[in-house]
């Protein structure tokens, strides 16, 4: 099933979205949020859509659409996942993964407008597979646990300001990550069952030349083994949003220009849509 948030920011509408239609699920969830997922959203989604009895929404194509999940309590990324990405970055692949955390109200639909931080010169884009958390998890045994603690998938822009994030961060990297609209989400939120995370193509543009074009399967940490280990040291929540970080082809590598007002960058990953924001200046 894919998933998807429709209508203004913060009125948004929970959607069910199918090859011929697009229905509204607010007479079954009242939003795709933690507490809904934890209440077991995509067990009654999937029930009602066996019914027939959802409403279709007229209109639905001219719609804003929002991030697929609202309110997480937590949005955790891995940092240096791809053994080019990191050599692009003039880092050593790491032995255990790297985690950092960008704030949830970064959240930013896939087509809304992003801006530049003031005082920027460094806007980077990253496209990135994120992973949604059904379940809670912790102290799970074993990576094969991990499946059962997944509410779904969605394609993520890890946008990130590199002088923020690496020379005046302090030794953290968050600083430069957590800009508003600096994680667009989306345009769905896809279930397990129709993805397979450990061999999916992800690309992204900048305004129409490419920039990343790579796949999931060069992962050095793959989804499971991700939130079987980050379960030993924190607890992962439902909602909670697991960014797993982005392949070579970054404006840090020096090959290409950051960005500027009026650029535009889309990115893509097989079967979890696309997403299309144009840069201003706040």
């Amino acid at each position: 099933m894919k998933l998807a948030r429709l209508g203004a920011p913060g009125r948004e509408k929970p959607a069910l979205v199918t090859d011929d239609a697009v229905f509204d699920l607010s007479d079954v969830i009242q939003d795709l949020d933690p507490a809904s997922i934890a209440d077991g959203a995509i067990e009654k989604i999937r029930a009602a859509l066996a019914t027939g009895s959802l409403r279709e929404i007229v209109g639905a194509p001219g719609l804003r659409i929002g991030p697929p999940v609202a309110r997480p309590s937590a949005v955790l990324c891995i940092g240096l996942n791809y053994t080019a990405h990191a050599a692009e970055s003039g880092a050593v692949p790491p032995s255990s993964p790297v985690l950092f955390l960008k704030t949830p109200n970064t959240l930013g639909g896939p087509d809304d407008r992003v801006d530049i931080p003031r005082g920027s010169t460094k806007t980077d884009w990253e496209v990135e597979l994120g992973v949604v958390i059904g379940k809670r998890a912790l102290y799970l045994d074993s990576p094969a646990d991990a499946a059962e603690h997944i509410a779904g998938y969605l394609a993520a822009d890890d946008l990130s300001e590199r002088t923020f994030q690496l020379e005046i961060s302090g030794g953290q990297w968050s600083k430069g990550k957590s800009a508003p609209g600096f994680s667009p989400l989306g345009p769905w939120l896809v279930t397990p069952d129709e993805v397979d995370p450990a061999n999916l193509r992800l690309r992204s543009w900048v305004n129409g030349e490419e920039r990343q074009n790579s796949s999931t399967a060069d992962m050095i940490f793959p989804v499971d083994q991700i939130i079987w280990h980050l379960s030993q040291h924190l607890a992962l929540e439902p909602g909670d949003i697991i960014l797993t970080g982005t392949p070579e082809g970054v404006a840090l590598s020096g090959r290409f220009p950051y960005l500027s007002p009026g650029d535009v960058v889309e990115i893509e990953i097989d079967g979890l849509g696309r997403q299309r924001h144009e840069f201003g200046q706040a």
